[in-house]
């Protein structure tokens, strides 16, 4: 696997890929990030942008009934707990969004993960946030071993993509995973990437 081919080709299919996720204040990208775990961004914008509406500010959504969030967020799945880790970064960004990963993962529900898409989108550092299409991915064309976790696929794309690169890379794949090569039925036959391993 050639990953200077790889580029070239997403670059060609991609070129302006971007965050899917809304948002029209640095806080709403980390809650909305936040709720994206184990669902898709489309549902995501879905309800923040009823949440969003409701709540203005910071302020007014740390103060903001629990009840009223798990309503709002309910389609989401695990509607629980991301409107306890909602109310919980609300009250933890009141002071500012962190420049570091180590500092955003103390935030409730903010992994890795999260961590890494927001320090990419709202600073611009070469970070790089394995999602479920970024794994999968990474996988089938040999960039990654079927047993790696994110955390070893994140390090291994690293090393491999220069950074400047790096977070255009990671909307690339994430629409390349979410259009070309999916889950179920991926179209192989239209793909010019030669898999490792052929679904």
């Amino acid at each position: 696997m050639d990953i200077n081919k790889v580029i070239k080709y997403l670059n060609e299919l991609y070129p302006h890929a971007k965050c899917s996720l809304n948002y029209s204040k640095d806080y709403q990208l980390v809650i909305a990030t936040m709720l994206s775990a184990q669902t898709t961004d489309e549902s995501v914008n879905k309800v923040t942008k009823v949440l969003f509406t409701k709540y203005k500010s910071l302020k007014s959504l740390s103060n903001a009934n629990i009840k009223d969030i798990e309503r709002i967020i309910h389609p989401l799945g695990m509607y629980k707990r991301k409107a306890f880790n909602i109310l919980g970064i609300a009250k933890g960004l009141r002071n500012g969004i962190p420049h570091t990963r180590e500092e955003l993962m103390k935030l409730p529900g903010v992994g890795q993960k999260v961590a890494n898409v927001v320090l990419a989108e709202l600073y611009q550092l070469p970070y790089f946030a394995v999602d479920t299409h970024c794994a999968r991915i990474s996988k089938r064309i040999g960039i990654a071993k079927e047993k790696d976790n994110p955390k070893v696929i994140e390090e291994k794309i690293i090393k491999l993509v220069n950074k400047k690169h790096l977070i255009l890379f990671n909307h690339q794949m994430i629409e390349f995973g979410r259009n070309i090569c999916k889950a179920k039925n991926p179209e192989c036959a239209k793909c010019k990437i030669k898999c490792s391993n052929r679904v």
